[in-house]
């Protein structure tokens, strides 16, 4: 049996794991260090001789995703409060009081930005736009009145590989760019997975995602385009070896048939469920991949 000071410490971690949606930030860092491992293989740079760097990158780049978030969670209580999935985060609970959220949020935004300023100019530069885009243009401005939140979502996450090659070297190299444009386009789907699957959800909440104001079938459209729209971007990053291209690839087809498949299920939260899936392994395995392929030439 455990302790009431153990069941509380336990409670503790739950809540701050909540707060600083622990799984959505460890996302937002991979990419972040797949930006920075590449920018050194590329420029031909030591890694050993920019640890420095690399850890100025990553924890001023984390702490700035985490305030932001903190911040999304404290300005969206209201939201929280009718959504069962996130009726249990502190700043609902009231575990934690909204001031402290607040200034947990802020304190964090602005010690990572400390951080990267030890870094480069154009590595604060991009992270100011991923953190000002998900705060203010995504949180606070469009997602409860338009279905474009999305995309002004997308652009926020879509930001972190640049966040982490701008710190060693400047974006103009094709790998970054595209980089970016897999996240972003990958990130229209996968949050379409999650709007079909929690749709009573936000319609409670009267957030305007695309399945509550358009409905499945215009979303499943939308859907299959963006998912087709990553097929060719592999492509663009042959630098990094066939083995890359060929297994990405594959990853794509997959998601465009199981994309398709939507057209005919009977279960549309199935359907959803089972992209979600696909979707958080598709983007983790793609951005592991591009390190994979890279370390026989680095260390040979």
């Amino acid at each position: 049996m455990k302790t009431e000071v153990q069941l509380q410490k336990t409670s503790l971690i739950a809540d701050l794991k909540s707060l600083f949606k622990a799984g959505v930030l460890l996302a937002n860092v991979l990419p972040v260090f797949s930006g920075f491992w590449l920018a050194i293989y590329f420029s031909g740079a030591s890694f050993q001789e920019n640890l420095g760097l690399f850890l100025y990158t990553m924890v001023g780049s984390t702490l700035v995703m985490a305030g932001a978030l903190i911040i999304n969670n404290w300005y969206d209580v209201d939201i929280d409060t009718v959504m069962d999935r996130t009726k249990k985060r502190p700043t609902v609970t009231g575990h934690f009081s909204m001031k402290f959220v607040l200034s947990l949020g802020i304190i964090c935004t602005v010690l990572g930005f400390v951080s990267l300023f030890f870094t480069t100019y154009e590595a604060v530069f991009f992270t100011f736009v991923g953190w000002f885009t998900y705060v203010v243009l995504y949180t606070m401005w469009s997602k409860r009145r338009f279905t474009i939140n999305t995309v002004i979502g997308s652009v926020s996450g879509a930001v972190s590989p640049l966040m982490g090659w701008a710190a060693v070297a400047p974006i103009d190299h094709t790998v970054p760019i595209v980089l970016f444009l897999i996240l972003f386009v990958f990130q229209m789907p996968h949050t379409y997975a999650i709007a079909i699957r929690k749709y009573d959800e936000y319609k409670a909440a009267n957030v305007a995602m695309l399945p509550v104001v358009r409905g499945f079938e215009v979303t499943k459209r939308h859907f299959l385009f963006w998912v087709i729209c990553l097929f060719p971007l592999p492509f663009f990053l042959g630098e990094l070896g066939k083995v890359f291209v060929i297994l990405a690839t594959l990853l794509n087809i997959g998601w465009i048939i199981l994309s398709i498949k939507g057209f005919s299920v009977k279960d549309d939260i199935k359907w959803a469920r089972w992209n979600f899936l696909y979707s958080v392994n598709y983007i983790f395995i793609i951005f592991l991949l591009m390190v994979i392929v890279t370390l026989p030439k680095y260390f040979g």
